[in-house]
């Protein structure tokens, strides 16, 4: 059974993850519209961020738990806070398109 504080952490990945495919409808599934969204960008970046974090705290609660790409997840939140300047919204859609998918399969299946 998983500690209450990882259930908080999937909730929040939950609740992010439906956010950014929210972003990724109301961009048409467009990269150029995304691109040229500035609202979209941040959104992104920020609910990366989140994703991150909330993943770093998961595998510190829980370290036996098994997420792909978790250390690149967190390697992106820290590019985000500490060079933010860096970020290519190329690289953020194609986080949205093919490694958000990948990643609200492995909380459903963590969360059981």
């Amino acid at each position: 059974m998983l500690r209450k504080a990882v259930l908080k952490y999937i909730l929040d990945l939950e609740v992010v993850i439906a956010e950014l495919e929210q972003i990724i409808e109301i961009c048409d599934g467009d990269y150029t519209k995304f691109s040229s969204n500035f609202m979209a960008v941040r959104a992104v970046e920020r609910n990366l961020m989140i994703i991150g974090e909330a993943i770093s705290k998961i595998l510190k609660t829980e370290p036996e738990i098994k997420i792909a790409n978790s250390k690149l997840m967190i390697g992106l939140r820290n590019m985000i806070v500490h060079a933010y300047d860096t970020i290519d919204p190329t690289t953020l859609w194609r986080i949205l398109i093919k490694d958000l998918p990948v990643l609200k399969l492995e909380i459903a299946e963590i969360k059981g």
